[in-house]
């Protein structure tokens, strides 16, 4: 920045920093550019490069969080026939997730106290690492259920945190990070689903190594997140005032918003859970081939990648995201009526459908960052949100089942998710209104 006075700015009073001795040119020569400060410049290309490092974690955190199911899901039988697992066990694997999803995300604020949001996401990465990996190896039914469980308890932190971390680190970007963050999702489910068995049968057909392979995933992201962490830690000294303020407890239990996202996120989980559950069923049993049936599956979780991009950016730009909630939800219901009614006929129409109203998971991401103006609030609001919603659906696929071997048909199942799809939209009414649950909590 250049140190000599403007003709300009003495004429109306200002005073130069220093007067140029007589004859000395008002600027620098013509050609000869003015040498900035070396250390913005360099600080800026740090932060800079520290942002994007921390988004690739972020994705490749959450393209981690859903394949220590998917793959499972994959490969249960040879799992059950290798364990030698009992039909109690095997439905304990499927109460499991959404089991350590509420009960570990309430956890997640008081980690984040402790050891901050970064560090507790790092752990979670080694959790699922260790999980998957070691599971692989084990010959024990009881022994794979605990490290699948340990797998999901780091999902379950994950899940809550890594909200936060955009929020604290991308507080002027909250919405396209939480597309990131959300087109990761969409992209290690669907590649699990789609990728486990093709995987399994080229290493030989063993379901260990084609579980087992999940973990190696992981471990490259827990060393993203290393980096990461070792590199936050060094500037640990320059932010250490923020977390004082940032985790004021707040009374979330007094805020309607609150419990409207919560009711939100686990009426949406309900009708997800239960659509990937049980959808290749619903089809086959409609007459569509098995292999036509698993192809309509990834075509839901296929058209979720993109939407899950674009619609954070979307929905932050309005305020409120009334409008999306209520385009979802109609997508959603029409999706299971066509199911319920004509599954075989146009079965590609539903899968769309039925793809389109799984994004208000990201929905409900992007409003858990916007409904609180600080960190702290939406790591009280995430695990808040996340833990009641996933507890909420919890009895929504194993209901599903019970109406479909109490009746033979899918006529009641499918109609139930239609109908539960009106109380998530009057919900989720509430919970897109432009507002703070701060503001809520003190008055």
């Amino acid at each position: 920045m250049s140190t000599a006075a403007d003709p300009s700015t003495t004429e109306t009073g200002s005073r130069p920093p220093a007067a140029p001795p007589v004859g000395t040119p008002a600027g620098p020569p013509v050609g000869t550019p003015a040498a900035p400060p070396a250390g913005p410049p360099a600080r800026t290309a740090a932060r800079d490069a520290a942002a994007v490092l921390l988004a690739v974690a972020v994705a490749a955190a959450a393209v981690n969080l859903r394949p220590v199911v998917t793959s499972l899901g994959a490969l249960l039988d040879p799992v059950r026939d290798g364990l030698g697992m009992s039909a109690t066990t095997a439905g304990l694997l499927a109460a499991v997730p959404p089991l350590c999803f509420a009960v570990l995300g309430v956890c997640a604020p008081g980690l984040a106290r402790r050891m901050g949001p970064v560090a507790v996401v790092t752990a979670a990465m080694a959790a699922i690492a260790a999980g998957v990996l070691a599971r692989s190896f084990t010959g024990s039914a009881v022994v794979f259920l605990l490290l699948t469980a340990l797998a999901l308890a780091g999902v379950a932190l994950a899940n809550v945190l890594i909200p936060v971390v955009i929020k604290r680190h991308f507080p002027d970007r909250v919405a396209p990070m939480i597309g990131l963050y959300s087109m990761a999702l969409s992209v290690g489910t669907s590649l699990a689903a789609a990728t486990t068995v093709p995987l399994t049968d080229a290493m030989g057909g063993s379901w260990r190594l084609g579980l087992g392979v999940w973990g190696l995933l992981a471990v490259a992201a827990l060393a993203v997140w290393l980096v990461v962490l070792f590199l936050r830690r060094e500037k640990a000294g320059t932010a250490s005032a923020a977390p004082a303020a940032a985790h004021v407890k707040l009374p979330i239990l007094r805020s309607r918003t609150a419990w409207a996202l919560a009711a939100f996120f686990g009426l949406q989980s309900t009708s997800a859970y239960s659509a990937m559950g049980w959808l290749p069923k619903i089809y086959h049993d409609a007459g569509v081939s098995e292999s036509a049936s698993g192809v309509l599956l990834a075509l839901v979780m296929a058209v979720s990648v993109p939407v899950s991009f674009l619609l954070p950016n979307l929905a932050a730009r309005r305020g409120d995201q009334r409008l999306y909630v209520v385009v979802l939800g109609l997508c959603g219901i029409a999706g299971f009526l066509g199911l319920m009614l004509a599954a075989g006929t146009v079965p590609w129409l539903w899968a769309v459908l039925v793809g389109l109203s799984m994004c208000a998971f990201p929905l409900a991401l992007t409003m858990l960052g916007l409904r609180a103006r600080t960190p702290g609030g939406v790591t009280q609001l995430s695990a808040f949100a996340q833990s009641l919603g996933y507890l909420i659906s919890i009895p929504g696929p194993i209901l599903m089942g019970a109406l479909y071997q109490g009746t033979g048909r899918w006529y009641l199942p499918l109609g139930l998710l239609a109908l539960l799809l009106v109380p998530q939209m009057l919900v989720g009414l509430r919970a897109a209104r432009a507002r703070h649950i701060e503001d809520e909590a003190v008055g």
